[in-house]
């Protein structure tokens, strides 16, 4: 159907209400923004829906968001799954109660309990709920660190992990299935109260998600060593992480935790910051602000929905801050937990250090240095999520730690998706074993360069918008992938890594190996020296993204390498659009 028999249909569509179709009229006269609106549903992948908020087949909206639950309420009846019902968590982003509330109703008409969070909550204390619950699924309603006009809707099922091979592909055929708002159920609250359909979850969760939590410290005298002297900043961005991240500090016994005043209270409309992302270092300007007036040793930031981290500590030679990646914060975390546990005779002889295939390989020279098991699984923490169900099921390997370049790791079990709070608690921990020897998070990762080598990683992404968009990301995969390059310039290429054919090439040899991995529209470059690249489009947003790693002799060295690195990549990519 063409996009404006679609504007229209919906403006007659008795399902649709009117202020709906008040919105709609106002762009009767925009065959554009129309055209946009409705040139396609939006599309519910293997992450659930993303997009930006309004009225139409390509918008989040309560219609889009009960067709969505629709599809998932027809597979969980499916799996027989309808008693051990769904947990539903929100954040602070516009529309994000709404969604939850109307996620819930839809499972209910479909007579599938929910337990829907009272108010917002971070999207891991979901998937930890879900699994302390014994749900079948849970829902998320979340566009993580998106900009303001976004919103989004993550399924996760009851291994605690968002859904994965093949359950993903299952549910998205059920979704594609609801074809029409006509097939589509809800049903009022006070009836799905009264038949014990809808429940309302909050602080007996909040206290079992805290204490498992806290289960992962090592060193708690340590903290209560120092506890007088380290002094943290931290922001919530107007996200969901203000609660639990300052609770959690306060029942280690931090006693100087500072939250910056103008971003602690939730709000969708993140006045503050352009983009709620602690990867962007404008989002830190309020935070370092505060950490000069108070002299912190550590500044930190969580995303709305506070499941990825951003990082500052002091230089102690400069009295500056560093900023961190999330592979440097992540390597920092892996290093104190690897060391200590090793130390302390905890480690176990099976255990596993698990990472996506864009993250530092730091981690890989780290796992052999304490002898624990190298995993790599494909970019989404969703795949670190699956490897700790393989561990269980299958009795292999032992979970130690799991780590992604976006900002995003998880210390322990409890959840089975990257978790902000407990990277908080681990990092506060670290920077107090650091502050009990003289030193800082930042001492710690010129530690870790000397020790293993100056790993350096970028990321570089290319948004291309609208239907013109997604064919020219299509065509720069494409020619990346049937006429591959010898080389970036002076990096060699040694193997070709395509996850989508299954095959891993051997550039030399011409010698051809299966990846191991699920299929997946991602190709990775083995270069000489401990480099590589890789071209992946983005699974929520329209975006190609490339990330590259080096190791060099020195931090100018590492720079210096990936600078050149990344911009022969992009000369050959641009060649290409």
């Amino acid at each position: 159907m063409a996009y404006m028999d679609k504007y229209k249909e919906w403006l007659k569509d008795p399902m649709i209400d009117e202020t709906a179709k008040e919105e709609l009229k106002q762009i009767g006269n925009d065959s554009s923004e129309i055209q946009d609106r409705f040139y396609k549903d939006l599309e519910f992948g293997t992450g659930g829906l993303r997009g930006v908020i309004g009225i139409g087949t390509n918008r989040m909206n309560i219609y889009t968001v009960r067709k969505a639950t629709q599809g998932l309420a027809n597979f969980i009846i499916k799996e027989k799954g309808q008693d051990k019902g769904v947990a539903i968590a929100f954040d602070s982003r516009h529309m994000s109660p709404e969604f939850a509330e109307e996620a819930a109703l839809c499972l209910n008409a479909n007579g599938i309990k929910t337990y829907r969070f009272e108010t917002l909550r971070p999207t891991p204390e979901l998937s930890f709920a879900l699994r302390y619950l014994g749900c079948i699924a849970g829902i998320v309603i979340t566009a993580s660190h998106n900009p303001p006009e976004y919103n989004g809707y993550k399924v996760y099922w009851e291994d605690g992990a968002q859904i994965t091979a093949p359950k993903d592909k299952q549910i998205i055929e059920e979704v594609r299935k609801v074809i029409s708002l006509q097939q589509v159920k809800t049903m009022d609250k006070s009836v799905a109260m009264d038949k014990g359909l809808y429940h309302t979850i909050g602080a007996e969760v909040d206290d079992a998600y805290i204490g498992a939590l806290k289960k992962n410290i090592i060193h708690p005298e340590i903290i209560a060593q120092v506890a007088e002297d380290i002094k943290i900043v931290y922001t919530p961005l107007h996200g969901t992480g203000n609660i639990p991240v300052r609770r959690v500090l306060k029942e280690l016994g931090f006693k100087h935790v500072y939250v910056v005043p103008e971003q602690e209270l939730p709000d969708g409309d993140f006045p503050t910051v352009a983009y709620p992302n602690p990867e962007d270092p404008k989002a830190f300007e309020l935070a370092l602000k505060l950490a000069k007036e108070v002299d912190a040793d550590i500044v930190l930031a969580t995303d709305p929905d506070a499941d990825r981290l951003g990082v500052y500590a002091k230089d102690s030679r400069t009295g500056e801050y560093q900023s961190f990646t999330g592979n440097m914060s992540g390597m920092i975390i892996a290093e104190y937990i690897l060391s200590q546990r090793s130390e302390n005779h905890t480690l176990p002889d099976n255990g596993a250090l698990v990472k996506t295939i864009v993250t530092t390989n730091m981690a890989d020279a780290a796992a052999k240095a304490y002898h624990v098991h190298l995993i790599e699984v494909l970019t989404g923490f969703k795949y670190i999520g699956e490897q700790i169900k393989f561990f269980e099921q299958q009795h292999t390997w032992e979970y130690v730690f799991g780590l992604e370049e976006s900002y995003g790791c998880l210390v322990g079990t409890h959840a089975r998706d990257k978790d902000a709070v407990v990277a908080v608690m681990a990092l506060c921990e670290a920077a107090a074993f650091c502050k009990a020897h003289g030193e800082t998070l930042w001492d710690a990762m010129l530690k870790l360069y000397e020790k293993y080598g100056y790993y350096k990683e970028g990321l570089h992404s290319i948004t291309l918008k609208g239907i013109d968009g997604v064919e020219k990301i299509q065509g720069i995969m494409s020619e990346l992938r049937d006429n591959p390059p010898a080389s970036f310039g002076s990096f060699k290429i040694l193997k070709i890594r395509d996850y989508k054919k299954n095959e891993i090439r051997d550039m030399e040899t011409g010698v051809v190996t299966e990846t191991g991995l699920p299929s997946s529209n991602v190709l990775y470059y083995d270069l000489e020296d401990d480099g590589w690249c890789c071209a992946r489009p983005s699974g929520t947003e329209p975006k190609i993204k490339f990330y590259m790693g080096v190791k060099g002799t020195s931090l100018e060295d590492a720079e210096k390498k990936l600078n050149d690195l990344t911009e022969n990549l992009l000369a050959l990519v641009k060649e290409s659009m």
